[in-house]
């Protein structure tokens, strides 16, 4: 039976350990465990020479001595709906706090001055109790959602509000993304993350921002493509600040459409008929691929005469638009993610995000779609054309999936696309003068839809 050696480091000791053929992500998680001397529920993280935390799985590439991993123990998970943080740490925080507070002014008295270990001890209790009780959904295990409980968000459109997010708001989600990123998500919201029955509404922003970066994680990426972690958050905070709060083209179809593409790559298999960087472009393509949208189709934009219509001549201004934005945001350094791909694999994916990105323009729908049909009878996934005709299919599926979604999902996605509309002619008829029904039929239409549907 084939066996692998694999190499690290915990708590500063020097270990190994040899895995069979046959271990499986639980059997190799439990060895770990033995060599941190960890209890079954720690959690475990993983980490490799470049300080990128990776997956502990039967994939787990062999090392050596001088490329040790450096294994983690982090916390521990607190499982079970009845039973209380308290019972599970063994102490109460409130009163752990109030004692040290008590310890703190009896040095004091005592001896006039507070020991630096005790001002330690204070910060650290703290930072704990700020981990408990500054972010939702996080377990000691990592990231968990009740995924039974049902969509609780609604569609957070708000007229009120400007097109451009504010600072403030942004470094809100920011710092919230950063906390949660210090812990190890659940295998049950991993396992939802990859099905397109997937509720958007039961996920805040920065909830979103991990789990796209967890896809960037489970997919391979961090390691295939040498993705350094901090680069890897710097960027997807970026695409954040740059969508808009627009009803629909907003950064929660962004991440809708991304979660299609992922939840298919495993759910046709995807890596057995495309390479790492189709699937990388593919991913990247669909996080990227409504940048900076400014509420207002392509339509609109050439009829309107707007500034994008006038720079890309009236072809796919809004798509050209947003390729572009993508583009100017990897430009950036800590943005990069694609800065450690060889030359050829960056053209890769560069042709392949712009392919995918005007792919997106209904405009041409039936031009992309009669191409595919004619290449189905000889499709071959060794031809370049043939590849690409299909990432594009696959982009403008991922773009439209809101409709092959559970209703709860799927029903407010219409309400936001209406309002996205209305909007449209309300500024069509206050700028240019154009006549229009009065829009009785918003109220309606999406009850319309449904029932015929």
């Amino acid at each position: 039976m084939t066996t692998k050696i694999v190499y690290f480091v915990v708590d500063g000791r020097n270990e190994q350990t040899e895995f069979r053929e046959n271990d499986d992500t639980e059997d190799m998680r439990e060895t770990f465990r033995a060599a941190a001397e960890a209890g079954p529920n720690d959690i475990l993280k993983l980490y490799n020479t470049r300080g990128n935390l990776i997956n502990i799985s039967p994939a787990l590439a062999e090392n050596t001595p001088d490329t040790r991993y450096k294994l983690e123990v982090v916390a521990s998970h607190c499982t079970g709906k009845q039973t209380t943080l308290v019972s599970h740490l063994g102490f109460d925080m409130n009163s752990l706090e109030q004692r040290l507070q008590r310890l703190e002014k009896r040095v004091f008295v005592d001896n006039g001055d507070i020991p630096s270990i005790v001002h330690d001890m204070k910060e650290k209790v703290e930072d704990f109790k700020e981990k408990l009780e500054g972010v939702e959904h996080l377990s000691w295990l990592g990231l968990f959602k009740d995924i039974s409980s049902g969509t609780s968000l609604q569609p957070f459109w708000d007229k009120q509000k400007s097109l451009k997010k504010s600072e403030q708001h942004n470094r809100r989600v920011f710092e919230k993304f950063m906390k949660m990123s210090q812990v190890q998500m659940t295998d049950e919201v991993r396992d939802y993350l990859r099905k397109p029955t997937f509720d958007n509404w039961q996920w805040d922003d920065s909830e979103m921002l991990i789990l796209l970066r967890q896809m960037y994680i489970d997919l391979g990426f961090v390691t295939k493509f040498n993705i350094e972690m901090p680069v890897l958050h710097q960027w997807l905070y970026e695409i954040y600040k740059n969508y808009n709060q627009v009803p629909f083209h907003n950064f929660k179809h962004c991440f809708m459409v991304a979660q299609m593409m992922y939840g298919l790559t495993w759910l046709i298999d995807l890596p057995s008929m495309l390479d790492d960087v189709d699937i990388l472009t593919l991913i990247t393509s669909a996080i990227c691929h409504d940048l900076d949208h400014p509420g207002y189709n392509n339509a609109y934009q050439i009829n309107a005469r707007t500034e994008l219509a006038l720079r890309y001549n009236d072809i796919s201004p809004l798509e050209n638009h947003h390729c572009a934005e993508a583009f100017k945001i990897l430009e950036k350094k800590q943005c990069n993610i694609l800065r450690n791909l060889h030359r050829d694999e960056y053209r890769r994916v560069r042709e392949g995000m712009i392919k995918c990105i005007l792919a997106t323009d209904m405009a041409k729908h039936n031009e992309i779609l009669h191409s595919f049909k004619s290449i189905v009878p000889t499709f071959d996934f060794k031809d370049k054309e043939h590849r690409s005709v299909l990432m594009m299919i696959l982009m403008k599926v991922s773009d439209i999936s809101n409709e092959a979604r559970p209703l709860d999902v799927a029903a407010p996605w219409v309400d936001c696309l209406l309002q996205e509309f209305f909007n449209q002619v309300c500024r069509l008829s206050q700028t240019q003068c154009f006549s229009f029904v009065p829009f009785s039929f918003q109220s309606g239409a999406a009850d319309f839809i449904l029932f015929f549907a």
